[in-house]
């Protein structure tokens, strides 16, 4: 990785045959962004725990020659605090996607923290050991197939039901794990939906956490709880409600404090992760990004 922090973005998925994916690439690359991040989630690339090589193939081909660093987003859905018996399921599907990514050349790998449902206190603690093991063996494929596991912190979605990490939390579950293939993502909108919900002091959340990171997520929303009746996305954002991934400035996550309270390593990838809705702002993203990005406390 380069010292000074490269400005990112995540791709957009339109045609699941991916036909129209090098179109979707050379509009990004217009932006002037030194990083992508691949959706891997989206892109048929793990069928049944296997790589599907032949639209890895689409993907190779839609990504080569260009003068871009990739980062990779695996399936949002693998759980290493899940019960026991789903674990090596998960750990099969963490295994192609990680493999598909290192094909893809890509540097960083972004696994959501685990979840659980809410239950007593020692079941949850259980919950934290299984990951932490499954984390410890992650960090060895990660390191032979060259390239950074970031686990990136989420927020209960269900207001209620599910247990996940703090972003203070999952610090020290990773310092636990101390991996040196092994980093974090943090997700700034989650942490704030997080404290937003539950009480706390967002920078106090997130500094331990960025002390660890290697990539970022950046986007915008008011740290609100999606917790009442809305009928469409918009009436979402007329309420200011929920993980909008709203352009930078349009919510009030309060970045001129993030970048003052915390420090990054050098290197960073500040990526852009932006609702579909608002891709006629990327170009405006960027370079909020870039100026957040050079307030940055680095090293």
């Amino acid at each position: 990785m380069s010292k000074s922090p490269k400005a990112g973005i995540s791709a957009r998925i339109a045609r699941p045959d991916l036909s129209d994916f090098s179109a979707i690439l050379d509009d990004i690359e217009t932006l002037g962004v030194e990083s992508i991040e691949l959706p891997a989630y989206d892109m048929d690339l793990v069928v049944g725990g296997r790589i599907c090589k032949p639209q890895l193939a689409v993907v190779k081909a839609a990504i080569a020659g260009r003068k871009v660093g990739w980062t990779v987003h695996g399936p949002l859905s693998i759980n290493f605090m899940d019960e026991a018996f789903r674990g090596p399921r998960h750990f099969e599907v963490l295994t192609a996607s990680v493999e598909a990514a290192a094909e893809l050349g890509a540097a960083v790998y972004v696994l959501h923290t685990g979840h659980v449902s809410v239950q007593a206190a020692e079941g949850i603690e259980d919950a934290y050991a299984r990951q932490r093991d499954w984390l410890a063996k992650a960090g060895s494929l990660a390191k032979a197939h060259g390239l950074t596991i970031c686990v990136e912190n989420l927020f209960d979605w269900t207001w209620g039901k599910l247990h996940t990490a703090t972003a203070s939390r999952l610090a020290r579950e990773l310092a636990a794990v101390a991996h040196p293939h092994i980093r974090a993502t943090v997700d700034f909108s989650h942490a704030y939906l997080e404290t937003g919900y539950r009480g706390g002091n967002f920078l106090d959340e997130i500094q331990p956490l960025t002390a660890i990171a290697r990539h970022l997520h950046i986007h915008d929303s008011f740290g609100r709880a999606d917790d009442i009746y809305m009928y469409t996305d918009g009436e979402r954002l007329a309420h200011g409600h929920g993980d909008l991934h709203l352009p930078l400035g349009w919510g009030d996550l309060p970045w001129t404090d993030v970048m003052a309270h915390c420090r990054f390593a050098e290197g960073t990838v500040f990526n852009i992760e932006l609702n579909p809705r608002f891709w006629h702002t990327a170009k405006a993203c960027v370079a909020a990004v870039r100026e957040l990005a050079a307030r940055a406390e680095m090293g």
